[in-house]
């Protein structure tokens, strides 16, 4: 019998606060840890948001695993851009894997080919040129990662907020040629739900690319209270033996900012402490069922 995989169950801090602050991640870091998660996802959405040094700390003595997620507002691109932006971006994201040094995680996440929201037409000449210069403008970064002991994730978006990668299947062409040691796919239910046929899958097929998984009710609500194949996700999960971190990934409607950029004109739970509790409360039980 083959042993189950052990992922460790996380929550992205969007679920309360948008920009991420230090004492804001030393209080909930605390009750993070307090409720039983062992993972946390922390936004740099800009550098210098949150101290890298007094945040290691804060993570040692709660003992979560960090996931360093980047973030692609307008201006942040490496296709379809000028060489000052695409200069720009690949600093940024360098910038992110130092910072996931510091801390110990192991992995940055997120769209890191190009500014959520932007979208645009293209033929299939254009896409194939855009997705060879946007993986040939990553490679300096993977190297870098590599160098460091951080691996990339890299996210497909639904169709609302990127016309660049949308399925799994578009992004294991787009990182196909850079090395599998640095560079995997970050998957999110969210956005499968709108653009994969078959989850399940999709996620077989991303196999060992799978560097991290975030997960939410398919109205970004929370996990479980929703119309998504869990079993089957789970049956995905443990057939391609994924043991790494399975993160809660949703937003706040009481932040206007982060509202809007993720479009959350209403409350998803009871409350944004509830949403969490009651997502690992049913991810144990998920994860412990009988398949």
């Amino acid at each position: 019998m083959t042993d189950l995989p052990t992922p460790v169950f996380g929550v992205n801090t969007f679920v309360w606060t948008s920009p991420l602050t230090t004492p804001q991640l030393s209080d909930l870091a605390e009750k993070i840890a307090g409720w039983g998660f062992g993972a946390i996802e922390l936004p740099l959405e800009q550098v210098g948001d949150w101290d890298a040094e007094s945040t290691a700390e804060i993570l040692r003595r709660h003992d979560l695993r960090p996931v360093l997620c980047a973030v692609m507002p307008p201006g942040r691109d490496l296709v379809a851009s000028s060489p000052d932006v695409v200069s720009a971006t690949q600093a940024y994201l360098r910038k992110c894997v130092d910072v996931a040094q510091q801390i110990g995680a192991a992995h940055v996440v997120g769209p890191i080919y190009a500014a959520v929201g932007r979208t645009w037409r293209a033929t299939a000449d254009e896409r194939v040129a855009m997705l060879r210069e946007g993986r040939e403008r990553l490679r300096p970064i993977a190297d870098y990662a590599g160098e460091r002991g951080v691996r990339l994730g890299v996210e497909p978006l639904n169709r609302y907020e990127t016309s660049v990668l949308n399925t799994t299947e578009q992004a294991l062409d787009f990182i196909d040629g850079l090395p599998a040691e640095t560079v995997g796919l970050n998957l999110d239910l969210y956005h499968m739900n709108i653009e994969e046929t078959d989850i399940p899958a999709a996620l077989r097929a991303a196999g060992p690319a799978l560097s991290h998984l975030q997960v939410s009710g398919n109205d970004r609500g929370t996990p479980g209270r929703d119309h998504l194949d869990w079993p089957g996700v789970r049956s995905a999960l443990v057939e391609i033996g994924y043991d790494g971190v399975i993160g809660i990934e949703s937003f706040t409607a009481d932040n206007k900012t982060i509202a809007t950029a993720a479009s959350v004109w209403r409350p998803l739970a009871a409350s944004q402490n509830a949403l969490a509790i009651d997502g690992l409360a049913f991810l144990r039980d998920w994860w412990g069922a009988e398949a």
